[in-house]
C-alpha cells in the first residue's frame, strides 16, 4: 500500500515542528504499542502543527490531545493511531465515514491510507478551518460536509468503515444502516467519566461482535448542528 505523497511545502518545520521531533513522536507510537508501521510512517510524515493554533506549535508532537477551540480538542497522537490500526486491522477499506471531523487530523491520517473519506462536523467554523488545511496540504481523495453526525452520509453510503471521534452512550443505528454487512466500526463509547473504545465488526449477516480495546476520553458526541 503507497501511502499518497504530501507536497514539500506541508513538510517544513523548525524546532519543535521540525522532522525530528516527528521522528520522536513516531519512536514514542512504536514503544507504546502501535504496531502497524503504515500508520505510524503516515503520522511521522504529517504535520500536526498544521491542525492546531500556532501559539500551540511547540507542542505539537507531543503525545497529548490539545485544544482546538469550540470545546474540542485534537486527539492525542496514539489513540489517533490506535483507533487508524484497529480500523485496518482486518484489510484495507476502500470508503471510510469519519464523524467529527474536528481540525481535521484524523481525517487527514485516513486520506493518506485509505482510497476514499467522507468526514462530517457538526460545528462549521471547525469544518471551515479543516477544509482550508485539507486544501493547503493537497487532499483530494476526502469530502467533508457540514451536517449532523449522528446522521451519517446516507447518500454516499454504504462504508466499508467507520470511525466517531466523539463517544456517546451507544452508537447511533442511522450510522451502523450505513456499513457495508462486514464494515468495521471503531468508537468511544460511554460517559464524560468513563468510556471505552470498541471495535464493531458485521458478520455479513446483520450482526456485529464488538470487542473492547481500552479506556479513552473524548468529548460528547452531540447531535444537531451548531
Amino acid at each position: 500500500m503507497n501511502i499518497h505523497p504530501l507536497p514539500p511545502s506541508a513538510l517544513k518545520g523548525e524546532g519543535m515542528t521540525s522532522q525530528r521531533a516527528r521522528d520522536r513522536l513516531a519512536a514514542t507510537l512504536k514503544e507504546t504499542g502501535i504496531q502497524d508501521a503504515r500508520v505510524i510512517d503516515v503520522i511521522r510524515n504529517l504535520p500536526r502543527h498544521h491542525f492546531i493554533d500556532q501559539a500551540l506549535h511547540s507542542r505539537a508532537y507531543e503525545n497529548t490531545a490539545l485544544p482546538i477551540g469550540h470545546g474540542q480538542t485534537i486527539s492525542q497522537p496514539w489513540v489517533v493511531a490506535r483507533m487508524t490500526e484497529a480500523l485496518l486491522e482486518f484489510g484495507m477499506p476502500q470508503k471510510v465515514l469519519e464523524i467529527g471531523t474536528g481540525s481535521g487530523y484524523q481525517a487527514a491520517v485516513l486520506s493518506a491510507l485509505v482510497p476514499q473519506v467522507y468526514t462530517v462536523e457538526r460545528i462549521e467554523e471547525l469544518l471551515r478551518q479543516a477544509r482550508r488545511r485539507f486544501r493547503q496540504l493537497g487532499i483530494t481523495n476526502l469530502r467533508s460536509r457540514y451536517d449532523d453526525g449522528k446522521l451519517g452520509w446516507p447518500d454516499e453510503g454504504p462504508f466499508d468503515a467507520v470511525i466517531l471521534t466523539a463517544a456517546g452512550d451507544a452508537i447511533p443505528h442511522a450510522i451502523l444502516d450505513q456499513m457495508t454487512p462486514t464494515g468495521v466500526l471503531v468508537a468511544p463509547v460511554g460517559s464524560p467519566s468513563s468510556q471505552t473504545l470498541i471495535r464493531m465488526r458485521g458478520d455479513g449477516h446483520g450482526d456485529f461482535v464488538q470487542e473492547e480495546l481500552g479506556p479513552v476520553s473524548f468529548v460528547p458526541l452531540l447531535g444537531g448542528i451548531g
